[in-house]
Order: C-alpha cells, then structure tokens, then sequence
C-alpha cells in the first residue's frame, strides 16, 4: 500500500507541470501582443509620412498611440501571467535570481504576490481604456463633462488605494 501512494503522490506532484502549458501560451500570447502594440501605433504613422495631413491624422495618431498602450499593458499582463505560473509551480528562474541588473518586479514568492502585481496591471489597463473613450467621446452637454470627471475622480481612487500598501 505504501508503495501504491508512493506512486500516486509522484504522478499528482509531477502533473503540475501541466502548468507549463498556460506558461508556453501565455508567453507566445505576450510576445504577439507585443508585436500588435507595435504595429497599432507603426501603421497610422506610415500612413500619417504617406500624405503628411497631420491635422486629419491628430485624433487617430493618439488613438492609436492609447490602443498601443493597451496592447502593451495586455502583453505585460500575459508575461507575468507566464512567469509567475512557471516560478510557482514549476521552478525559480535562476538566470533572473542572479542577474544583479534583474529587478524584483517579476518574483512571485506566492499566489498573493501574484494576483496583486496582475491585479494593478489590470487596472492600468482599465485606465488606458478609460482614456481611450474620454479622448473618442464627444461632449454635448454639461452632464458629459460631469461623468468624465466621476470617472476620473474613480481613477484616483483606484490609483490610491492600490498604492496604500506602499
């Protein structure tokens, strides 16, 4: 019998590395959102050196430049996703561990740490999107402008009390 759970306890903790499977997408998902933040803001740009309007172009240049953004924030969400999964349940990163120009941003000690540092990077991405609608929306009326700055005032909140810890 003990030989049995012997057996059973090996499979159970070597089926964590199923994990590395969400690592792997995740990674591949974070480097092609890299690229699609690049090409969000390179392709206005080219069009915008094509016919050098640059007052036709303004708004979608900083639209593009804000969906960029967000594009990027995704991205850094999936990587952190991907390394926080793979130093919880497979392995520490050693070659991060002992590179002194490394930060302390990507270690996750635990799944806490994890869901606080995705937590704050989908809030920065809940911010850009806000931004990307202010900036789209067009102000009618007074009551537009008093809904703008309750969303606003609601971003400085969120921004205090995610950095209240600190």
């Amino acid at each position: 019998m003990k030989r049995l759970e012997l057996i059973f306890e090996s499979f159970l903790w070597k089926s964590r590395l199923l994990v590395l499977l969400a690592v792997v997408s995740s990674l591949v998902a974070s480097f092609v959102l890299f690229i699609a933040g690049l090409m969000e803001i390179l392709l206005p740009l080219l069009k915008l050196i094509k016919t050098l309007d640059y007052t036709v172009f303004q708004k979608k240049l900083l639209t593009a430049a804000i969906a960029s953004i967000d594009m990027f924030l995704i991205a850094t969400f999936m990587l952190i996703f991907s390394l926080g999964l793979y130093e919880l349940f497979v392995s520490k990163i050693d070659v991060a561990e002992q590179d002194p120009k490394s930060s302390k941003v990507l270690f996750i000690n635990n799944l806490e740490d994890l869901k606080t540092k995705l937590g704050r990077v989908v809030i920065m991405v809940l911010i850009v999107v806000f931004f990307k609608h202010a900036v789209d929306m067009e102000y009618k009326e007074p009551l537009d402008l008093f809904f703008l700055s309750l969303g606003s005032m609601g971003i400085a909140l969120a921004l205090y009390f995610t950095h209240k810890n600190h």
